[in-house]
């Protein structure tokens, strides 16, 4: 008996080094010296910038500052002020921003506020919309990288898209900086390397302007970001990595921000991954999509604490196993797994973390990955499935 089901476990455990594997796979690739692309020639297409902001009042006129220093004569930057129960409207339209008021206690959700803001935008249609969060700053030139390798490339276009520890931040914080890296810089560029795609990620995109046609906005998914990414490459538009436009955010200071902000991402990750991945396997084999194939495996990644959580479990479950008198192959995949993934986190940290935490600070990982415990435990007792802000800083 203990014989059969250490076998059946090396399958589970397969199921398990798969996601290591492909984040090894991207973390050395983007080691590798970035290979050249062809800059983008001409005129600036005309931009319409939307942000979706739901109760900001105390960060959007930085953001709209940010913005407005990168608009172009005949841009327009639109905020929709989506269910505000604050002056967010009022202090926008004060910055200058035109401003557009959504309110529906029953639809709610920044996907709802996406396609608000564009069909208000449908009257005077702009060539390339650009979406930025209202906690968002702009690296330089920003605006005019994304629009013009957008309408260049005729595919959604998604923006180096960075969140920073606050001064003073804790060690937790600083490990989820690093993380955070590794998500939207590190894989994005790994598979670029391959001309793979990557996927959306909420702020700092880019759509040309008909092609929104092709997808469905209105949505209260968790994670509309994802969705958006895997309905565009299904339409053939499989969305493209553009490094040189930057956007940037700080994690919140309360805890109470940061477990909301946690919750909703990861939740809305791993929903993502139990209820589409195997789908999106099957149909990106059925229809020879290798871009959604590509993105299908870049989802099937988990959060890098939950990935080392369970791989840690599977390791000792297989060692004991193996002193129960079971099978040697649990264990040599659970260990060649954990090797792979200790190697890749190494890779990722030498490379392009340095700057983020140091080696003693990479150490505490494993006990910061103890202490997400409840926030996975929440996801099987009492996931969270609507969109819920996350509580800001107030400055």
């Amino acid at each position: 008996m203990i014989t059969l089901l250490g076998w059946l476990f090396s399958v589970v455990l397969v199921l398990i080094v798969l996601p290591v594997l492909v984040l090894f796979v991207q973390v050395l690739l983007a080691c590798l010296p970035a290979r050249s692309q062809r800059t983008p020639q001409g005129p600036r297409p005309r931009v319409a910038v939307l942000v979706p902001a739901h109760n900001e009042s105390s960060v959007i006129i930085a953001t709209i500052n940010s913005i407005r220093q990168q608009l172009l004569e005949g841009d327009r930057l639109v905020v929709v002020a989506d269910n505000c129960s604050d002056d967010t409207a009022a202090v926008a339209r004060a910055a200058g921003a035109e401003v557009v008021e959504r309110s529906n206690d029953e639809l709610r959700g920044k996907g709802y506020a996406l396609e608000f803001g564009t069909r208000h935008l449908a009257g005077d249609a702009p060539d390339v919309m650009i979406v930025i969060d209202a906690d968002c700053q702009l690296g330089e030139g920003t605006l005019s990288r994304l629009a013009l390798r957008c309408i260049d490339s005729g595919r959604p276009t998604q923006a180096l898209d960075l969140m920073h520890a606050p001064a003073g931040a804790g060690l937790k914080v600083q490990l989820a900086e690093f993380a955070w890296c590794v998500k939207n810089r590190v894989r994005p560029r790994g598979w670029t390397w391959l001309g793979l795609p990557c996927p959306l990620m909420g702020t700092g995109m880019a759509f040309v302007w008909k092609d929104l046609a092709l997808i469905e906005l209105a949505s209260g998914h968790i994670v509309e970001d994802l969705k958006m990414g895997l309905d565009f490459c299904r339409a053939g538009k499989p969305p493209l990595f553009c490094p040189d436009a930057l956007v940037t955010s700080y994690f919140p200071r309360s805890d109470e921000g940061l477990a909301s902000q946690r919750t909703r991402w990861e939740h809305g990750h791993l929903g993502v991954i139990l209820g589409d991945a195997p789908k999106l396997f099957v149909e990106s084999f059925r229809r020879r999509n290798w871009s959604l194939l590509a993105m299908t495996l870049d989802l099937w990644v988990p959060p890098l604490a939950l990935l080392t959580l369970i791989l840690a479990a599977g390791f000792i479950l297989s060692w004991l196993i193996l002193l129960l008198g079971g099978p040697s192959a649990p264990a040599v995949i659970s260990t060649a797994g954990m090797a792979i993934l200790g190697v890749t986190i190494l890779l990722a940290w030498s490379q392009f973390g340095r700057a983020i935490i140091s080696f003693s600070t990479l150490m505490y990982a494993p006990f910061y990955a103890l202490k997400k415990i409840p926030l996975y435990l929440g996801f099987l007792l009492k996931r969270q499935v609507e969109w819920v802000r996350s509580k800001r800083d107030d400055h």
